[in-house]
């Protein structure tokens, strides 16, 4: 036996590795997608998050059921936490659904993909560069994308401002509009008290050419995480001034903060 497949045999389940065969991925015979997907990464990857999902962040999922079983589709939610769990978290939620699983990819920060090795990995397992151009590709490849239209504002933000939403931008809506994309808006409850931060030092961050640098305990404490998916919100793609796309971006804005409110309202303790 090669050691592969030894840690497969100890790492993967045999479910799991059905489950991930049926979901139908459009792969090389390499099997890499053009962006670095890799069926087999994603196992293990799926297996080690099962663990922390379940049993970690003990995560209750409501509404995944949302998602529709196929097409393009924006999954959009609030972003926090200093590293991308609530990412994490989203994609096992719809890939470990037992109807019409998906795969989402996850548009990730710049920053990420220029750490040795973890860009690669990210990539094996559904991350991409979070760029309009690898987005408008994705969607019209017919994938289901999670963004977080706060970006670094929402990852970086302190304790002090938590289930606070900052600006989201205009670009995911466009992307919305011109691939008839429906968006499917998620308010993630948890991971604000993941890694709680009471400061940033922006000279430190700026020499080390990171996003931020936190001031946090070095380490990811086990809250309890809630994720609330909404209903789809269609929009056509008239074409409008950007004051309306705003309006609509806005109007994604609040389901998403009602959302977060339902979530905070269901919490009955932090951990």
């Amino acid at each position: 036996m090669s050691l592969a497949s030894f840690l497969k045999s100890r790492l993967v389940s045999a479910e799991l590795d059905q489950h991930i065969n049926r979901i139908r991925k459009p792969i090389g015979t390499l099997g890499y997608d053009p962006w670095g997907y890799n069926n087999e990464a994603i196992k293990y990857g799926l297996s080690i998050t099962k663990q922390i999902y379940e049993k970690y962040f003990r995560v209750q999922a409501h509404g995944v059921e949302n998602i529709p079983a196929e097409g393009p589709v924006l999954i959009i939610a609030n972003h926090s936490g200093q590293l991308p769990i609530d990412g994490l978290l989203i994609g096992y939620a719809l890939a470990s659904r037992e109807k019409d699983a998906r795969i989402p990819r996850a548009m990730i920060e710049r920053f990420f993909p220029t750490v040795p090795w973890l860009g690669n990995l990210l990539n094996e397992v559904g991350a991409v560069l979070g760029d309009p151009i690898n987005c408008a590709k994705m969607l019209a490849n017919g994938e289901a994308v999670i963004v977080f239209p706060e970006g670094i504002r929402g990852s970086g933000k302190l304790y002090q401002d938590r289930y606070q939403l900052k600006r989201f931008g205009n670009g995911f809506m466009h992307l919305a509009m011109k691939y008839k994309a429906p968006i499917v808006p998620v308010g993630v409850v948890g991971c604000e008290e993941t890694i709680p931060a009471i400061a940033n030092i922006k000279p430190l961050a700026k020499a080390l050419g990171i996003p931020y640098a936190p001031v946090a305990m070095p380490v990811v404490l086990p809250a309890k995480v809630h994720l609330n998916f909404g209903a789809p919100m269609y929009f056509d793609d008239l074409e409008i001034p950007e004051e309306q796309v705003t309006e609509r971006v806005e109007t994604v804005k609040a389901e998403i903060s009602r959302l977060i409110d339902k979530g905070l309202s269901e919490r009955k303790r932090l951990f």
